[in-house]
């Protein structure tokens, strides 16, 4: 039994061993298989080549023969051309023999031609040197015109600084007058003072008691007076500075005053183009370009905006998303250490990071404004905006902070009732007086103001309260603020004597003193 087992265990080896021995065959044979296939594909990638070589070749081979052709062709033209030269040549030769004489007088016009371009190279010479010297001399006159007009600009802006500086020292509310455009019938107004352009003189005729014709000049004089052709750019060059101001932590107030149809609203919203945009947009715009700038000084401002109208003594939001005179709006007036702060209650105070945002801020306001129809106006305001930008600086390098605050105001159009053909519609009628009374109200108190400037009796009452609008400005007329009027005329001689009663109104204006404004700063904490 050992022994076949043994046979068995033998044969068991061999045949694992022949198994393997066929195993390595076919794995051989397979990598010969391969290799020939390879081989295979090899090949008949040559064959390819070769063929692709040939069809070049051939390719290449009808190529020469066309250029062989073609230059055959060459030689063919190459050869007439020659006889043709030689024939030409020699009819050139005896037209040389012909020209020999010719040319003997053709070198003595030449000669003389020499001297006269001599003669003529010596002129250009001098007109050269002469415009040279012409060139320097007005490139030198130009340097001079741009010295002196920057010169001018610089001085212009001083002269701006300075007549700021004497206001603000004086105390008094500064009143700019402009004149709105007009085609019509318009009244005699002549502005005498070219240089300053602080004068306006309004001319009236009339009857006096024994019928003679009497006519009289009006002269007034305010800080700037803006003729009919004065652009917004032009106006708001004048009070850019004053509007920078509220981000050095000073309370601003601009606002517009006039008859209705005058033109307020343009000037403080303008136009939809660059060129007619208005105060309100252009002001904002200049506060986020000064906070810019003193970013790297290491100021960080926050801004954030309120919109607020004023009709028949109610006040409205115009940013609130409920109806108007739902709300019961109150003005509030907060002293938070020498600072007093306006506020008014349950009004949407926005926080601005860009002028677009103020752009969309306005567009909406406007939408909500109330608009009414008069005889004067047919799109009058029919009641006062007050727009409100607040301005808060933190400088972290010093711990200082700064808040400064910007109202533009656009006023309700004042008119009389006649004028206005309010007076046969008991809601317009309503509108116009609450307009008026509020209006006189602005009067009472500048008038006020005035008696206790010149009295110097801290005591004397300021009737601020008579109206919401002088409740809401009393922080901006009481001399906490920079405050300037923009007195807006119309020109129709329809109008002589509202524009005059306006220019009366803007002058008393002007001569009232309320206090120098001071910074709202405070030092680290």
């Amino acid at each position: 039994m050992d022994a076949e087992r043994a046979k068995v265990a033998k044969l068991s080896a061999d045949d694992r061993a022949l198994s393997r021995q066929l195993a390595s065959a076919k794995e051989l044979d397979l990598d010969k298989r391969r290799a020939l296939v390879d081989a295979a594909d090899e090949l008949e990638r040559i064959r390819i080549k070769h063929q692709r070589e040939i069809v070049d070749l051939e390719v290449e081979a009808g190529k020469r023969a066309r250029e062989a052709r073609e230059r055959e062709e060459e030689l063919k033209v190459v050869k007439e051309d020659l006889e043709t030269a030689r024939e030409t040549i020699a009819s050139l030769k005896s037209t040389v023999a012909h020209q020999s004489g010719v040319q003997v007088t053709l070198n003595a016009q030449i000669a003389a031609l020499q001297v006269e371009n001599s003669e003529l190279r010596a002129q250009l010479d001098d007109l050269s040197s002469a415009v040279s010297k012409g060139a320097l001399e007005y490139a030198d006159a130009r340097r001079k015109i741009e010295q002196l007009e920057k010169e001018a600009r610089e001085a212009e802006m001083v002269r701006r600084k300075l007549h700021n500086m004497v206001q603000e020292l004086k105390g008094n509310i500064r009143v700019f007058c402009r004149v709105r455009p007009e085609r019509a019938a318009v009244a005699d107004l002549t502005f005498p003072d070219k240089e300053d352009h602080r004068e306006i003189v309004v001319s009236s005729t009339s009857l006096n008691a024994m019928g003679q014709e009497r006519k009289e000049a009006h002269n007034f004089t305010f800080d700037r007076v803006f003729e009919p052709e004065a652009t917004q750019s032009d106006v708001y060059e004048e009070i850019s500075l004053l509007a920078q101001s509220c981000v050095d932590g000073y309370n601003v107030c601009i606002f517009a005053y006039g008859q209705t149809g005058s033109g307020k609203s343009f000037t403080m919203e303008g136009g939809s183009t660059e060129a007619t945009v208005g105060m309100i947009p252009r002001a904002v715009d200049d506060v986020f370009r000064a906070a810019d700038a003193l970013r790297n000084k290491g100021w960080e401002y926050k801004m954030d905006g309120q919109f607020l109208e004023i009709y028949n003594e109610t006040i409205n939001d115009l940013l609130g998303k409920g109806e108007f005179d739902k709300k019961k709006h109150e003005i509030k007036h907060e002293k938070q250490g020498s600072t007093i702060t306006t506020r008014v209650t349950d009004v949407n105070v926005l926080p601005l990071s860009t002028p677009r945002e103020v752009a969309s801020l306005l567009r909406l306001a406007n939408s909500r404004r109330t608009v009414a129809a008069t005889l004067m106006n047919e799109r009058s305001s029919r009641s006062h905006s007050v727009f409100t930008l607040r301005v808060s600086g933190y400088n972290a390098h010093t711990g200082t902070r700064c808040e400064g605050c910007l109202n533009l105001v656009d006023l309700a159009g004042s008119e009389r009732l006649n004028a206005s053909g309010a007076a046969g519609d008991k809601d317009r009628l309503r509108e116009t007086q609450n307009i008026n009374r509020s209006l006189s109200a602005l009067g009472d108190v500048i008038a006020a103001l005035g008696e206790k400037s010149v009295e110097k009796a801290s005591e004397k009452h300021v009737p601020y309260r008579n109206s919401k609008l002088t409740y809401l400005l009393q922080n901006s007329l009481s001399g906490n603020s920079k405050t300037l009027m923009i007195l807006n005329l119309s020109p129709l001689a329809a109008h002589l004597g509202e524009s005059l009663t306006s220019l009366r109104f803007a002058t008393k204006v002007n001569n009232t003193t309320i206090g120098t404004a001071r910074k709202q700063v405070r030092g680290p904490s």
